[in-house]
């Protein structure tokens, strides 16, 4: 049985579609390497028979995995064994949990910002949960062990629950690092953070192994990035119409512009995301704009919004429709980011725009 114990710590103050799209015919070698990482992944995490040796012999059985402890968004939170019941919420939290092999893990999975990912879940669909955030009732009936989310908002009294009311009741909670917002808020995002945090993640779910194999993976694929020379400034355009949301200076988007060797017009900005009007967008007339394909929020309705408007449809981007695409679930730190970042060169690539 799973003993869970969660408290604060001391110190602390459904159609199915890939990441890629367009680029992924473009570019098969990096498609391959994706499907290989997750594969991997799968493999490490499913749990190993023993080895079988001459003789009838079989190899000794893997040590069990040891108990987990971290202070998470300033609560500390522990584990005695593995988690064998998962509700995730947000589709960060659902790839993690499915990169490292656990999907069949996952007893409900909720709010998800798009379509599952075909590679991560090809084995296995979880259980869809109705609506967006799922009520503590509806978490309380799945009996999970543990609630992973990918945003600290998702637990609430109007949500899956306070985090210290659902430790009182035997379930552990966990937001992703990237994410913290009231303690442990991180500074800008790196690659090698991200990757702290599918080890972390590979502690808690007990799938070191497969979060090594992951890590290997996509160190492997960003060391194949290669950033263009061109000079070109780029925005983030995730929502909004008469305000748009963009990417700031200290996030996924962020990280991934200056991995692909483009200058972020609101890269000064110390925030992950922000809204701005779209007078500044327009003063700093970007040569590439990176939209987000959101549910409600589609990529084809953003071209059109910007190539009605008389001022914006003479943007440089939208004049000669100098636009990458990336879907909502991959433009947060995640286990798509990688591979997101290479189909984003890849696109780039497609408009000319060589490393």
């Amino acid at each position: 049985m799973i003993r869970a114990r969660f408290t604060p710590a001391a110190s602390a103050s459904p159609t199915r579609r890939g990441t890629g799209r367009a680029a992924r015919a473009a570019l098969p070698v990096a498609a391959l390497g994706i499907t290989a990482v997750f594969a991997l992944a799968a493999c490490a995490g499913g749990g190993a028979q023993a080895d079988e040796r001459p003789g009838g012999a079989s190899a000794a059985p893997a040590a069990a995995p040891a108990p987990f402890t971290a202070t998470n968004c300033g609560f500390a939170v522990t584990l005695d064994t593995p988690p064998a019941r998962i509700v995730t919420i947000k589709s960060t939290s659902a790839d993690m949990v499915a990169a490292l092999g656990m999907a069949d893990r996952i007893v409900g999975a909720a709010f998800l910002d798009g379509p599952l990912d075909a590679e991560l879940f090809a084995e296995t669909e979880p259980p869809i949960m109705e609506g967006k955030l799922p009520s503590q009732e509806a978490v309380l009936a799945l009996r999970p062990d543990l609630v992973f989310a990918g945003w600290e908002s998702n637990f609430s009294a109007d949500g899956a629950g306070d985090r210290a009311e659902l430790a009182g009741l035997g379930i552990a909670s966990y937001v992703s690092p990237a994410a913290c917002r009231t303690a442990d808020v991180p500074g800008a995002l790196t690659f090698e953070a991200l990757f702290d945090e599918i080890a972390q993640a590979g502690r808690l779910l007990g799938a070191q192994d497969a979060a090594d194999d992951v890590i290997a993976g996509q160190r492997a694929m960003l060391e194949s990035l290669t950033p263009s020379t061109a000079g070109l400034s780029a925005a983030w355009y995730s929502s909004g119409r008469e305000t748009p949301y963009m990417g700031a200076g200290t996030g996924a988007p962020q990280m991934m512009m200056e991995a692909l060797g483009l200058r972020n017009v609101f890269g000064d900005i110390t925030e992950t995301w922000v809204s701005v009007g779209w007078e500044k967008v327009i003063e700093q007339a970007p040569d590439v704009i990176v939209l987000v394909e959101s549910p409600g929020n589609t990529i084809e309705a953003k071209i059109e919004l910007m190539k009605a408007d008389p001022v914006l449809s003479k943007l440089p981007a939208v004049e000669h429709d100098r636009f990458l695409r990336i879907d909502f679930a991959a433009a947060e730190a995640g286990v798509r980011t990688v591979p997101a970042a290479v189909d984003l060169a890849a696109q780039l690539r497609a408009l000319g725009f060589e490393g």
